[in-house]
């Protein structure tokens, strides 16, 4: 019987298979990826983490900690690690373009429609901005131009933006606004938001989530005007119409995804 020497172990034997992956010869960062990879399939304790990746767990520890503090990796309430909220904002981000384009018509439908000055707002940090407007082109309006930031604190967009978020963002989110957990609570309930006078004294709106190709939240369609055209309860004359285009918006993106 022939027996073949005995080698010693390589770098590539002592690293798990998704460093593998078309390594960039850039150790921290292929290493880095390596961590996320692993929690693509789910949440992960740091000794699952060291036996995916074969990351030696002083090292792994380390990264870890420093994705942390980017919120590219975040724990769950088993402190286990999970992926963080920054890479959904980034990847909402990446899909900017496909939501702004997409959203033209369908604004245009809504403020035909609803005859009301018509919004996407995205969240960027800790505002919201819209990204694409169609304004009322008679009468009385609510203008907010293509660009405007506004706050995370107040407004049915806000709600809606905050209403789907885990629950360390959400108990952030409603420090100091000037709406509740009942609120958003009712918010998830019926699939739509609306606000009297939060953002500005005589001004209501009404709006809905835009879901991104994982069911997240990535947006919000909006319609906003001066409370004595949408009347104390907006939502009862327009959240159909609010959600049918936000529901149009999340199907065109999906389908751009595919």
């Amino acid at each position: 019987m022939t027996t073949e020497p005995v080698r010693p172990p390589t770098e590539d034997d002592l690293i798990g298979p998704s460093l593998h992956r078309h390594p960039s010869g850039v150790g921290v960062v292929d290493k880095s990826v390596a961590i996320l990879d692993a929690l693509e399939s789910g949440p992960a304790t740091l000794a699952q983490l060291v036996t995916a990746t074969g990351i030696a767990r002083p090292t792994l520890h380390r990264l870890a900690a420093a994705l942390t503090h980017h919120r590219m990796v975040g724990k769950d309430l088993q402190g286990r690690y999970v992926l963080g909220t920054r890479l959904a904002e980034l990847a909402s981000a990446a899909g900017e373009d496909r939501l702004t384009t997409a959203s033209g018509p369908v604004l245009l439908w809504l403020r035909d429609a609803t005859g009301e000055s018509a919004q996407v707002f995205r969240r960027q940090a800790d505002s919201r901005v819209c990204v694409a407007s169609a304004e009322r082109p008679w009468g009385l309006r609510d203008t907010i131009p293509v660009g405007a930031r506004m706050s995370m604190k107040a407004g049915s967009a806000a709600q809606v933006l905050l209403a789907w978020e885990d629950h360390e963002r959400l108990v952030e989110g409603l420090a100091g606004a000037v709406f509740t957990p009942t609120v958003l609570a009712a918010v998830r309930r019926r699939g739509w938001a609306q606000s009297l006078a939060e953002r500005e004294p005589g001004v209501a709106s009404v709006s809905a989530p835009v879901r991104g190709p994982s069911g997240r939240v990535i947006a919000a369609v909006s319609i906003s005007g001066p409370l004595e055209r949408l009347s104390r309860q907006p939502g009862r004359l327009h959240a159909d119409a609010v959600v049918s285009a936000a529901t149009r918006l999340t199907e065109l993106i999906r389908a751009g995804e595919a």
